[in-house]
């Protein structure tokens, strides 16, 4: 995980321009390379907590991952998204740890949440594989896209996570 630089342009494009990756996520897939250059230049790169996921073997970016803390309640949320080429690879789990870890850690936050939905039930298995709990599911929660959607809830307490790294 490292912060964005604009030489993650290409490798960017390559992933918001996947109708696959971006069908989940509320803004709409990439028509042309001006567009994530755009967005890289006013979302990725000023966001101090969004960081780029890269291949350290290749120097590629192969996705994000970003995280909002809300200070007073002493939670935080996350999303994250990966270039399909590398989707079931452990590469999304392996980040969502670490971020979890830094979360708890780094910033001391009580709980951590997150939501996805419907359809896109790979991310709750990777939610589930980090120690994330199953908290709801609120049917036609949001309209994305022009359909509604139902969304599914995952959360972690900070106890639960000390305790199971104690265990």
């Amino acid at each position: 995980m490292r912060a964005f630089k604009i030489n993650d342009l290409e490798d960017l494009y390559e992933i918001t321009s996947d109708h696959e990756v971006t069908e989940f996520l509320t803004w709409e897939t990439h028509k042309n390379i001006e567009q994530t250059k755009e967005s890289i230049e006013k979302r990725f790169i000023p966001n101090v907590n969004m960081f780029a996921i890269e291949l350290l073997n290749e120097k590629k970016c192969i996705g994000c991952i970003d995280f909002r803390v809300d200070s007073e309640h002493d939670k935080a949320g996350f999303g994250y998204m990966l270039n399909r080429k590398y989707w079931n690879n452990g590469y999304m789990t392996e980040t969502l740890e670490l971020t979890i870890k830094v979360l708890f850690e780094k910033y001391k936050v009580n709980r951590i949440e997150s939501t996805y939905y419907v359809g896109n039930e790979a991310s709750g298995v990777v939610m589930k594989k980090c120690g994330m709990n199953y908290e709801g599911t609120s049917p036609q929660q949001l309209k994305i896209k022009g359909k509604y959607v139902d969304v599914v809830q995952y959360g972690i307490l900070a106890r639960d996570y000390f305790k199971e790294l104690n265990d």
